[in-house]
C-alpha cells in the first residue's frame, strides 16, 4: 500500500509541477511526458528509501 501511495502522490503532485512549470514558463502541458517523469521520479524515491534505511538487525542473546 505504502509503494501506490508514493506512486498517486508522486503522479499527482507531477502534475501540478508539470501544469504551473508550462504555464510559467509559456510553454505547452504535456501530459504524457509529465506523467513519465513524475512516475520515475517515485520509483527512484522508493528506491532511494529502500536501500537508504539501514536494516535492524535482531541479536539472539546467549545465556
Amino acid at each position: 500500500m505504502r509503494y501506490i501511495l508514493v506512486l498517486l502522490w508522486s503522479f499527482l503532485l507531477g502534475q501540478v509541477v508539470g501544469y504551473i512549470g508550462g504555464a510559467l514558463n509559456s510553454g505547452s502541458y504535456d501530459f504524457m511526458l509529465t506523467t513519465i517523469l513524475s512516475l520515475a521520479t517515485g520509483v527512484i524515491i522508493l528506491l532511494i528509501g529502500q536501500f537508504a534505511l539501514p536494516k535492524k538487525e535482531t541479536t539472539k542473546s546467549v545465556e
